[in-house]
């Protein structure tokens, strides 16, 4: 997740975190958690699609979501900031919700430390580069796109 100042303006997160909880509203809540419900939903099935046509140690399907995940985030962001129509509530929904639930860092984690414990340096290594600099990639495309909606 991007921690700047711009995203945390973005999101609404214009205060400390203790008064931001205190500030925010039950609909924010309930649109950040339906976001992100349908994110996770989305991954589970997308990750499981894509395992189970790709036999290899690299985790292609947590791969792809964080990289489409990724470019999402980065539609989303370009798009809220040159549209005045995008509410709050659609935002939270759209980039901590959904986005949110549907990208991964913890199995991305968990995946380099199995494939670690089983000696697979090479490899874990590989999935980490590639994942932070496709996801950046990924990221950057998405605005370059958003540009032509």
């Amino acid at each position: 997740m991007i921690l700047c100042r711009e995203y945390l303006y973005y999101y609404g997160a214009r205060t400390p975190i203790t008064q931001s909880l205190n500030n925010m509203d039950i609909y924010k809540i309930l649109a950040i958690g339906g976001g992100g419900f349908l994110g996770s939903i989305s991954r589970y099935f997308s990750v499981r699609f894509i395992d189970s046509r790709v036999t290899a140690l690299l985790p292609y399907g947590t791969l792809v979501v964080n990289v489409v995940g990724s470019f999402l985030l980065g539609m989303l962001y370009a798009v809220a900031i040159r549209y005045a129509g995008v509410t709050e509530n659609w935002r939270s929904f759209l980039g901590p919700g959904f986005c949110g639930g549907f990208t991964t860092f913890s199995a991305f984690t968990f995946e380099n430390f199995n494939l670690i414990q089983q000696k697979y340096y090479g490899i874990s290594l590989t999935y980490m580069i590639v994942s932070l600099v496709v996801g950046l990639a990924a990221l950057v495309a998405g605005t370059w796109c958003a540009r032509f909606i």
